[in-house]
């Protein structure tokens, strides 16, 4: 049994580090993906580390745009091309953390092979924000002068957007664990249909839905479980969820997550201090 990690990441590198120490298992190999808008060389010493390995075809990723969703196809692309086979490929965000020992989490995905987990909703019938995101034209890729006069005046214009072929739509978290066939099957199904790249290019967010829409549209769907394992807190409202402190870890640790997310080692470190404590003595 093996696992690869793919962080993709543009925030503190020594965090990175740090979530890597903490996961480190035999079983597990961690492959970065640096966000091309940003120099990657004070991630570099990381090759340090034991089973690192970083992503070479990098893409620029705009917030809630489609970039995000190509970058991690690229991502997916390189560690199948690697031709070490994986069980599954967990995705993380340099903003992560495990909540679970390595071996707790190493005996998770043994005992789980042939599962797909991914957190999703039915986006038709509850969850009106996130048909919004499909339903309308969105420039996220873009950035210039007059671009919301442009996207409201081209939803002013043009009807309702529906996803190709009938397909029923279905998201919420970007975070998935995957084995390489689910991950593959949703890198082709999108990247050589122009009918699915045209529309979910000119969606809000659509890192948090095509994973979900695409498998669960698929012969997958029965293999599918609706949990991706991660502790998120959304109490604050907006667009990104609360960064936790010391005040989370009484829940976060209670709970059946595997990883928790997000995290500011270098504003709240204690929290993590707190977590790699319970993991040390629990």
């Amino acid at each position: 049994m093996r696992i690869a990690h793919l962080i993709l990441t543009y925030t503190d590198p020594r965090q990175t580090e740090r979530m890597i120490k903490r996961l480190s298992h035999k079983n597990f190999d961690f492959y970065i993906c640096v966000d091309k808008k940003y120099d990657i060389k004070p991630y570099l010493f990381l090759k340090a580390l034991s089973n690192v390995y970083f992503i070479k075809n990098r893409k620029r990723v705009q917030w809630a745009g489609f970039s995000t969703v190509l970058a991690t196809f690229e991502c997916i692309k390189e560690i199948l091309a690697s031709g070490v086979q994986y069980d599954f490929i967990n995705f993380l965000s340099g903003q992560d953390y495990p909540i679970k020992s390595t071996t707790f989490i190493n005996d998770f995905f043994t005992q789980h092979i042939g599962k797909e987990f991914l957190s999703y909703r039915d986006i038709a019938k509850d969850w009106k924000e996130g048909l919004i995101r499909m339903e309308k034209y969105y420039l996220s890729e873009y950035n210039f002068i007059g671009k919301y006069r442009l996207e409201y005046l081209i939803n002013k214009i043009l009807p309702k957007r529906r996803l190709p072929y009938g397909l029923h739509p279905y998201g919420k978290s970007m975070y998935w664990m995957l084995s390489p066939e689910a991950a593959l099957y949703v890198v082709n199904k999108v990247s050589n249909d122009p009918k699915l790249l045209h529309f979910f290019s000119f969606c809000w967010g659509s890192d948090e839905f095509v994973f979900q829409t695409v498998l669960l549209n698929s012969v997958y769907k029965d293999k599918v479980v609706n949990n991706n394992y991660r502790y998120i807190d959304w109490s604050a409202g907006g667009a990104r969820p609360k960064i936790l402190d010391e005040s989370d870890v009484g829940n976060m640790m209670k709970s059946d997550m595997l990883f928790a997310r997000k995290f500011d080692m270098v504003n709240s470190p204690e929290v993590l201090d707190m977590i790699d404590e319970q993991l040390t003595n629990g």
